[in-house]
């Protein structure tokens, strides 16, 4: 087992990816810094520890879906509070499907909206969110000034990035999405469970997605993953600039409906 170096006093950055090739594009970023990649034990998975320019980042693969996300993240920050380093950011990031012609493929696009996109009820007419029906949450806005600065800092488009539990696979779903959602760029499948676990601790959340594939009907031939992964891996060393600027302790949270 390897141990955790030690908390500094600056700001700590948690990125939550699903899965490990997307947390080596990020940790990667930081290979060749002063300070490389540690893996650190945390229950079931690990988390990849750097330092760069005074900014502590975690870089945790979570797994797949909203409900791995939430209780991954859940535990991270759980365990940074106990540690008195509570993080004071956390970033869903990884890979998703582009909604076309908007967000074509290599592109990013950060998150204004964390939506999940099928939280709710079927009935014989329309979807039902699960607002409607008198409870829950279904999407959450990051701070308006932290996503613009984000979006400047990795040449991203700025629109609600959809969380489903099932990935899109046909052209009557893609269309019943943007119909409910019409300003949507992306489809992934965590960034709503994250931010749900980040709004439990009190802490800002954005999500940044670098797309692989159109989404739409399920064509693999079509997915670009190898340049949608280095497009993250770019973005993640343009995020320094924007770490490097955060008040350690941040702690503005996110608005949720």
């Amino acid at each position: 087992m390897t141990a955790s170096p030690p908390d500094g006093p600056g700001l700590r950055v948690l990125v939550v990816t699903a899965v490990a090739a997307e947390q080596d594009a990020v940790a990667g970023v930081f290979r060749d810094a002063a300070t490389p990649p540690v893996p650190t034990p945390l229950a079931a998975r690990t988390l990849h520890r750097v330092t760069t320019g005074g900014v502590g980042v975690d870089v945790l693969a979570a797994g797949v879906g909203p409900a791995a996300a939430a209780a991954s993240t859940a535990v991270a920050l759980t365990a940074a509070a106990h540690r008195g380093a509570g993080y004071g950011l956390v970033v869903s990031a990884g890979i998703g499907g582009g909604f076309q012609p908007e967000a074509p493929l290599g592109s990013l696009v950060v998150a204004s909206e964390l939506v999940a996109a099928d939280l709710g009820a079927e009935t014989a007419d329309d979807f039902v969110p699960v607002t409607e029906l008198g409870f829950g949450t279904i999407a959450y806005r990051p701070d308006a000034t932290l996503v613009a600065r984000v979006a400047e800092a990795t040449r991203a488009g700025t629109g609600a990035v959809l969380t489903v539990s099932t990935a899109t696979g046909t052209a009557a779903r893609a269309a019943a999405l943007r119909a409910r959602h019409p300003g949507a760029l992306a489809e992934a499948m965590e960034g709503f469970g994250v931010a749900e676990a980040a709004a439990a601790a009190g802490c800002p959340v954005v999500e940044l997605r670098a797309v692989s594939n159109a989404v739409g009907p399920r064509d693999r031939s079509q997915w670009r993953i190898g340049d949608a992964l280095a497009a993250l891996a770019d973005a993640s060393g343009r995020l320094t600039s924007v770490f490097e600027d955060l008040p350690a302790g941040r702690s503005d949270g996110v608005r949720g409906q």
